[in-house]
């Protein structure tokens, strides 16, 4: 109940009060149970609130069954509507733009009722920028309600067919980036962790970062230097909740493929949250959801300046990672070990390799020493042999300078 009115506050309401039910069966036509929807008529009368917000999500049925107990005087929204408003409000590229206004299209067309205008007051903004206000003439022996229908179905086709323009060329350039070898590592985390914070204190972006929930949406990918030199990318990621909307784990799943197609998870973890274990379960959830289960993981437990003294027994007993480093995104207690943690991460995953590389095809030197981590480097009269590791995916590129067991044999002699 407290993250649903931390919801609230982020989508720009005053929470003037709050109540549950314990029931043995959710009531088929409104949810609650009619002796607690005249109970909040009677907190209508008393705070004069102007909307009702439910924890889950309400069917078509349940939502409109409400309203009319309320004489439409009062909106009902489910969480599903809440966390689909705050996206709307926070998406600022083009394709978070499109994503959340598919997400919502596909929520509201099993409640689409009557007027048309109802649909577009709701949209947040985000229908009037498609342009799918504009209802076309009927058939014949069609109502206004197939209409809207309809354009709603046509706007939905719209925006897949223009997602997946956008979508192509965020593909086109992670494939560059896995050409080039440039290992990735993605921020995951539930929202608020401060992934954000953490993501300004080792890239220096300036990225929003603010005491609210989803307060980034669109994921912000910045190049940083590790301690041993390498380079890699590091990727800031939309925040996980519960009850996740479906709509958006739909919409938003090309741009959560980074999150399984990545070297490394780094889980941000608010250590000192009252319900952060199960916060970090949610994540692990959804991580499984987008199949990024066998991706290594490291635990950077945020926060823990704010932890009180002789309370460091939060720190122990998380889903299993690599590691867990407790850190301060705020002060910078703790980032650098956290960076030697992604470090040793990397280098355990790359492959032994040992390199003839001509002084004709220096770029390869170059590539391996930004992309991999060198042991020893010889310079000989045919060119450098390096021997280190490489990120498996380069592997392929440096065949041709491979070095057997004869050739080894022939440079010692």
């Amino acid at each position: 109940m407290q993250e649903l009115a931390q919801l609230a506050l982020t989508a720009g309401m005053e929470v003037v009060g709050q109540t549950e039910q314990y029931l043995d069966a959710i009531n088929p036509a409104t949810y609650i149970g009619q002796g607690k929807v005249e109970e909040l008529e009677l907190w209508r009368r008393e705070l004069a609130y102007e909307v009702l917000v439910f924890d889950d999500e309400l069917s078509p049925r349940q939502q409109r069954n409400l309203e009319e107990a309320f004489d439409e005087t009062v909106k009902v929204l489910d969480r599903t509507a809440l966390i689909l408003d705050i996206f709307a409000q926070h998406a600022r590229t083009r394709e978070g733009a499109l994503q959340v206004e598919l997400a919502q299209y596909e929520y509201r067309l099993p409640r689409l009722t009557r007027a048309w205008t109802h649909l577009a007051r709701q949209a947040g903004g985000a229908a009037g920028r498609g342009g799918a206000g504009g209802v076309g003439l009927r058939g014949p022996g069609e109502t206004q309600l197939e209409v809207d229908r309809r354009a709603v179905r046509e706007r939905i086709a719209q925006l897949k067919r223009e997602l997946e323009d956008v979508r192509g060329q965020r593909r086109m350039h992670r494939e560059h980036r896995q050409d080039v070898g440039v290992a990735t590592v993605a921020l995951v985390g539930y929202t608020n962790a401060g992934k954000s914070t953490l993501f300004n204190a080792v890239s220096g972006a300036g990225v929003l970062a603010e005491d609210k929930l989803f307060a980034t949406l669109d994921p912000i990918t910045r190049r940083v230097s590790l301690p041993s030199g390498r380079e890699v990318l590091f990727t800031d990621t939309v925040g996980f909740i519960q009850k996740l909307p479906t709509q958006l784990v739909a919409a938003f799943r090309a741009t959560l493929e980074q999150v399984a197609e990545s070297d490394i998870l780094l889980h941000v973890i608010d250590a000192g949250h009252e319900n952060a274990r199960e916060q970090a379960r949610t994540v692990h959830q959804v991580l499984a959801e987008l199949g990024a289960q066998s991706t290594p993981v490291i635990n950077a437990l945020n926060k823990i300046d704010l932890l009180p003294p002789g309370e460091a027994s939060r720190l122990d007993g998380w889903p299993a990672a690599l590691a867990d480093v407790p850190i301060s995104a705020r002060t910078g207690q703790g980032v650098e070990r956290l960076l030697e943690a992604v470090d040793d991460a990397l280098a355990q995953s790359m492959c032994p390799a040992e390199m003839l590389i001509p002084y004709g095809a220096s770029d390869m030197a170059v590539l391996f020493r930004q992309r991999g981590y060198i042991e020893t480097e010889e310079y000989l009269e045919t060119g450098n042999l390096i021997r280190g590791k490489l990120p498996r995916r380069l592997m392929p590129l440096f065949e041709r300078f491979a070095v057997s067991g004869s050739r080894r044999a022939k440079q010692s002699s």
